[in-house]
């Protein structure tokens, strides 16, 4: 079974960054490119070919996990993967394959918790620790567990522009933010989390990207103009091309659950998410 960066079609394929071997069939949507869309990789760049409904797909020879790759529509500047798994240079960086599969978890035994009547500790991984990494959470759970609290609500992770912030000018979406400790950082914490008893919520951000490093709009109608926020354009969930900006909100939820076992999401405004499709 080959395997996608850019899932293709999501039901289909898995969305992590799953290596195959020698060969990994590459796919991306990306329905703004006129003429070209090439995968760079070191010296190479490799064509890759148009299929339907915006799709351009292809074989990557030899991507394997530790790789760094980038996206060139029409000829222009090396882009992030839209599903990048790892940004280790930041949001104008190239993207780094991950082997999700990897990872040795140690978490058995979890059962999850039930979050209704569970006593939640809102953390932002920048200023819980001196530290301010994954790493740093990890040290001071013991605190959290003398507390009472049942499970920590990790707000926005995933790659901005910068090495601090609040988290909700988020632009990789599907990357742990790197001075945080990256993909290997996060799965460490929630493993840690469990093996203590605690239960892990992360704070996902889909109505709006920050403005630094923000490429999306390259590849395809991610944006509307006819929805806005008080944070930047809204998100393209209606109109032309919304069904597969659906299905990359929905894969990259299921993300979470999946390759990082975290417990739960919680959405961040959801009334800034206009639908007025029905």
């Amino acid at each position: 079974m080959s395997s996608s960066l850019s899932c293709w079609p999501p039901s289909q394929s898995p969305c992590s960054n799953a290596p195959r071997t020698p060969d990994v069939q590459f796919s991306v949507w990306a329905p703004h490119a006129e003429d070209a869309v090439e995968v760079l990789i070191g010296g190479e760049r490799i064509a890759l070919v148009r299929m339907e409904r915006g799709r351009w797909a292809g074989i990557v020879p030899s991507l394997v996990p530790g790789v760094d790759y980038a996206l060139s529509i029409d000829g222009g500047p090396p882009r992030p993967d839209p599903r990048s798994a790892h940004q280790p240079a930041g949001v104008d960086g190239p993207s780094r394959w991950v082997d999700h599969g990897s990872f040795r978890w140690s978490e058995a035994g979890w059962g999850g918790i039930e979050l209704s009547r569970s006593v939640l500790y809102e953390l932002h991984v920048g200023t819980f620790s001196e530290a301010g990494t994954f790493s740093g959470v990890i040290q001071r759970l013991d605190h959290l567990v003398e507390l009472g609290v049942d499970a920590i609500e990790l707000m926005p992770v995933v790659e901005f522009s910068g090495v601090r912030g609040w988290g909700y000018d988020c632009v990789d979406l599907w990357a742990p933010h790197s001075p945080y400790g990256g993909p290997d950082g996060l799965k460490e914490l929630v493993d840690a989390c469990h093996a203590k008893g605690l239960g892990v919520v992360l704070d996902v951000v889909y109505n709006h990207l920050g403005p630094a490093g923000n490429f999306l709009a390259d590849f395809g109608p991610y944006f509307d103009d006819r929805h806005h926020t008080n944070w930047g354009q809204g998100i393209n969930v209606d109109g032309p091309g919304s069904d597969e900006v659906r299905a990359f909100i929905v894969d990259n939820a299921l993300m979470w659950l999946r390759d990082y076992h975290v417990d739960g999401l919680r959405l961040d405004a959801v009334h800034a998410i206009v639908d007025e499709s029905a």
